[in-house]
């Protein structure tokens, strides 16, 4: 049987975005097309790019320039999509400090949703979570090559913090190496710098590493645009909400929703479909906004040797190649 496990980018709930989803009456940040697309998925991972609290202060980092922190609402927003699970290992999880960290573990644990890449202590942000896929168990591992002050220490809270310029640290091979003999493995980092249009070379070397060590997906995020897909690896995912200035050459406003086909515990093929974020709002591409997305997508995936086919739905499909 064939499951389909759904993967987004950076999610953020704050700023703009908050403003919309505690009105009164609340409003989705997601568009109807795109909420029943979701509907019809077995399950969703995303990055959330936020903390859900109302308490904290913002973190003693004066060359910081962005702090993301959702309402508590926004636990129960992600649970009504249909999210199964989040990677907090990222660079805004500590945005508001440990106090608002703790609240989101809470928040999410109580809508019913899993997380991976952050916790009360280091061993809590290290371990993985499993998440069903139409009875195909996958487990989800989260980690971030940024930045190394939010990184969780014996004592304390924190994001599962791996500096993946110098290599991909032994305890995520080992988190990778022993859930693979079990499950297959998706490993979901937020490395890289943002704004890029291909995988820097750090990237690519830890790609493969990951691989080498069981990883049957890596799924990254951090570029705020979507990279190509290389093998088994979906470089950048893009972003699914935000309220983010747009850079007219890159067009971070364009993004993708990726549709894994999960068969036999293999991941089979990808359907990448575009997206159009406008200000708090995401929805369904289409016309020259959805052909945009598809162009450079075909682009970016021959350039790793990948080929991307349009699909009758306006979809790009991909094989998932062992390669």
């Amino acid at each position: 049987m064939t499951a389909i496990l759904a993967l987004a980018g950076d999610t953020m709930l704050g700023r703009l975005v908050a403003d919309r989803i505690t009105a009164d009456p609340p409003t989705s940040p997601l568009g109807p097309r795109l909420r029943e697309l979701l509907r019809g998925t077995d399950a969703v991972v995303l990055n959330l790019e936020c903390c859900i609290s109302a308490r904290g202060r913002r973190w003693p980092d004066p060359h910081k320039p962005f702090f993301f922190r959702a309402p508590p609402r926004a636990a129960e927003l992600l649970a009504g999509l249909g999210v199964t699970a989040v990677t907090l290992a990222n660079n805004h999880a500590l945005d508001y400090g440990t106090e608002a960290l703790t609240d989101t573990l809470g928040h999410l644990a109580d809508a019913g949703v899993s997380w991976v890449g952050a916790g009360e202590d280091v061993v809590a942000a290290r371990r993985p979570a499993v998440v069903d896929v139409a009875r195909q168990p996958v487990t989800v591992v989260g980690l971030t090559d940024h930045p190394a002050s939010y990184a969780a220490g014996p004592d304390r809270p924190g994001v599962a913090f791996a500096d993946l310029r110098t290599g991909v640290p032994d305890w995520v091979r080992s988190t990778v190496r022993t859930a693979a003999r079990k499950t297959p493995v998706l490993v979901t980092p937020h490395w890289g710098p943002n704004l890029v249009t291909e995988p820097v070379p750090h990237v690519r070397r830890a790609a493969r590493a990951l691989l080498a060590s069981g990883a049957a997906l890596v799924a990254g995020h951090s570029a705020h645009v979507p990279h190509g897909v290389e093998g088994r690896v979906l470089y950048d995912l893009g972003d699914l909400v935000d309220d983010y200035a747009v850079h007219p050459a890159l067009r971070n406003d364009l993004g993708a929703l990726w549709l894994l086909h999960l068969e036999g515990g293999i991941f089979r093929s990808v359907d990448i479909v575009p997206l159009r974020l406008r200000v708090a709002l995401t929805e369904v591409a289409d016309g020259d906004d959805a052909e945009w997305v598809r162009r450079r997508l075909r682009r970016a995936c021959a350039r790793l040797g990948t080929e991307a086919a349009e699909t009758r739905e306006g979809h790009l499909a991909v094989g998932l190649s062992a390669a």
